[in-house]
């Protein structure tokens, strides 16, 4: 897997950083084409001969170069790599990365990028298990960053306690199962819904949701991350899609299903996190309904169901659906499920004020037609995007397979 690719090697500054010297090595046995990016501090245990030595690359080491005519170093840095791997990674690089701050070479390179992203911790074993660490680290897992090690063991101060480098081995497997992961979707076309339909009372009011679009948009996110080709149809929503993908606006309901519908026939998968209007008035007025002493009453009449009628001939096309209940989550999911035509559906409790709708956080299962369900405790939305992505891909697989 790290056979023709380029791997950004980052050594920060701790003594585990000799190690990162044979894993340059196993690298390049894999066929990994390594250049090494070395904090200041890093250069006060080894010096950047040796690693040019076993990598036969230039070493950066430098923000600023020398030659005003060369290449911007992060942004061609981070345009290389297929994968950047920090090892050892200390609890200060960890820190200004969790926080944005981008003061050097290698955080400037890590900022700039865009591909996978595999952080291997090594530190005194009461700096690794200092709570402001362990949120650092948290905050980075949510973000789409991989995680490997520590070990427990003997440490240089010669206490014993979590905060040794991982073995190489379990490094350079990470870094291949990122890799993979990474591209497990390319050449896949998705669409995806995002955010709440409005549809109007006047042409100042109208009946809609409490949906941010957040979980909608980080779905997007985690599909392009892993190759595919997004198309997002987004409501209502103050978000910034991502540059990557086809981003179309809507407004109501009937916008998202003509939408929907056009572009339905050229992907493999539909992904529906929007939050269509389940209701629409039967006559918006066409002008600014007055305020008046007595009562109004709005005719409501039933919205299109996009998802039933576009999943009657979804063929072999993957459709994730989402449900938002109060009452009886699985029972309702379920028959929603069945009802809609859908291979995946994504159950959400909105009756908690904590989660869900307007938060960054929700926690949600994942139920398929084979009857298996996955719970994902409450976690960061960009979190369970992935985990979504993750039945996806699987549902897509066995399907494939069969």
């Amino acid at each position: 897997m790290l056979k023709d690719k380029t791997v950004i090697l980052g050594v920060a500054g701790g003594i585990a950083s000799y190690k990162s010297v044979e894993l340059s090595r196993v690298l390049i046995e894999r066929g990994a084409r390594v250049k090494v990016v070395m904090t200041s501090a890093a250069t006060k245990f080894i010096t950047p001969l040796t690693f040019r030595t076993i990598t036969r690359q230039s070493v950066a080491t430098d923000l600023f170069e020398a030659d005003p005519s060369a290449k911007i170093h992060h942004i061609s840095l981070a345009e290389e790599a297929d994968i950047i791997l920090v090892a050892p990674a200390t609890a200060n690089f960890i820190a200004k990365v969790a926080n944005g701050v981008a003061d050097d070479l290698l955080t400037t390179t890590i900022l700039a990028s865009d591909c996978p992203k595999v952080i291997a911790p090594a530190m005194n074993h009461k700096m690794f298990l200092n709570p402001l660490t362990e949120i650092n680290i948290g905050r980075l897992s949510s973000l789409g960053f991989y995680f490997v090690g520590p070990s427990a063991g003997e440490l240089a101060c010669g206490i014993s306690g979590p905060g040794r480098l991982a073995p190489l081995a379990d490094i350079v497997n990470m870094a291949e199962f990122a890799l993979t992961r990474s591209s497990d979707l390319s050449g896949k076309r998705v669409l995806v819904t995002a955010g709440g339909t409005r549809e109007p009372i006047d042409p100042v009011r109208y009946i809609s949701n409490r949906s941010s679009g957040k979980m909608g948009y980080e779905i997007a996110r985690e599909l392009i991350s892993r190759g595919a080709k997004v198309t997002l149809v987004s409501g209502a929503s103050a978000l910034t899609p991502p540059s990557e993908a086809l981003s179309i606006r809507v407004i109501t309901a009937s916008e998202m299903g003509a939408v929907i519908k056009e572009h339905f026939s050229q992907v493999d998968a539909l992904v529906m996190a929007a939050a269509v209007s389940d209701f629409l008035p039967i006559s918006p007025s066409s002008t600014k309904i007055k305020k008046q002493a007595s009562p109004i009453s709005i005719t409501l009449k039933k919205a299109p169901d996009i998802l039933a009628s576009i999943s009657k001939d979804k063929g072999e096309r993957y459709v994730v659906a989402f449900s938002a209940e109060t009452d009886n989550l699985i029972d309702n999911s379920l028959d929603k499920m069945k009802k809609k035509g859908a291979d995946l559906i994504v159950c959400n409790d909105v009756s908690r004020d904590d989660i869900g709708f307007e938060s960054d956080d929700n926690e949600v299962i994942i139920l398929d037609r084979e009857g298996n369900s996955t719970k994902i405790p409450r976690s960061s939305k960009r979190v369970i995007a992935r985990a979504i992505v993750d039945s996806m891909v699987e549902g897509m697989s066995a399907r494939n397979r069969r």
